[in-house]
């Protein structure tokens, strides 16, 4: 048995307002996840589905295969990149609050990583997306304070 995690981030504008949807799926039950923020990037939104699906495991004993289109995502743990990040301080990189919430995850389950290609048919992939761009279109949304406070102290600088 394994547990299946879908999931997909939007942001319109990038930055814009954004949102994400992930799709939990195991021994036949199915939960779908989404939140929208006011404004966000959609490489925050793709790791923040991630993040949000492990989050919502109720346990660490089965495999877990995660499903993402996000090269930005899989890439970076799949190679490796983000745990050379986090050994140099994150400098220079972007997200560190969100890729130090999922390494915080990381070493509880036994993940393997899918790449799919997106809006090309696959069924859960469409549906994380359809979430994430509702997510994003519709009020109330959530507010992304770490990303507001540093696109804030950019403006400043």
């Amino acid at each position: 048995m394994k547990i299946k995690i879908y999931t997909d981030g939007s942001a319109k504008g990038n930055p814009g307002p954004g949102g994400y949807g992930t799709i939990l799926k195991f021994n036949g039950q199915v939960k779908e996840i989404s939140e929208g923020y006011r404004l966000t990037t959609n490489n925050r939104m793709e790791l923040m589905a991630l993040i949000v699906g492990l989050e919502n495991l109720k346990t660490n004993k089965y495999p877990i295969e995660v499903y993402s289109d996000s090269k930005y995502v899989i890439d970076s743990i799949v190679k490796g990149w983000v745990f050379s990040w986090k050994t140099k301080g994150f400098k220079g990189k972007k997200n560190s609050d969100l890729w130090l919430r999922y390494l915080e995850l990381h070493p509880r389950f036994n993940i393997t990583f899918h790449w799919v290609k997106g809006h090309a048919g696959h069924l859960e992939n469409e549906r994380c997306d359809i979430l994430a761009v509702t997510a994003a279109e519709t009020p109330p949304h959530k507010i992304d304070y770490v990303f507001e406070k540093n696109k804030e102290e950019d403006l400043l600088l």
